[in-house]
């Protein structure tokens, strides 16, 4: 595939691929932010015991989200918002996990390892994808041109 306009071995080479994968998590991550602003009780509810203001920490972390996702959106600011939103994605795995094991329901549902196990699982997949996408990382598929 056709990188567009990048520089010889910079990893932020657009390919159609990575410029879908862009727009995909932006609509991801903008959507997410603005559920954590509007609907925040599931949020608060699996937010581990140690983390002081749970409420404002989840309206912070919608205001991330919504920030990351127009940030990948703007080429000056599309490689922090990246690093930003796999920082992120790492920062809220203790409350992904704290969900899976106190089995804590929202809205009286209980959800079981069918889905919070692929859930944590792929967590390391979603930190990849905001590096890959914002043109952090070329890996694992090498970009042309490069002298590794």
């Amino acid at each position: 595939m056709k990188p567009v306009a990048a520089a010889e071995g910079d990893s932020s080479a657009e390919t159609r691929p990575r410029r879908i994968a862009r727009w995909a998590l932006s609509a991801a991550y903008g959507f997410a932010g603005l559920v954590h602003l509007t609907r925040p009780a599931g949020f608060v509810a699996i937010t581990p015991s140690w983390v002081p203001q749970p409420e404002l920490v989840v309206a912070l972390t919608g205001l991330a989200e919504v920030a990351g996702a127009a940030g990948l959106l703007i080429a000056t600011f599309r490689k922090a918002a990246g690093v930003g939103l796999a920082l992120y994605a790492l920062c809220v795995w203790p409350a992904n996990l704290n969900h899976a094991v106190n089995d804590i329901a929202l809205s009286g549902v209980h959800l079981s390892w069918w889905y919070h196990g692929p859930r944590l699982a792929l967590q390391p997949v979603i930190i990849w994808w905001a590096l890959w996408a914002s043109g952090v990382t070329d890996w694992p598929f090498p970009g042309k041109g490069r002298h590794d």
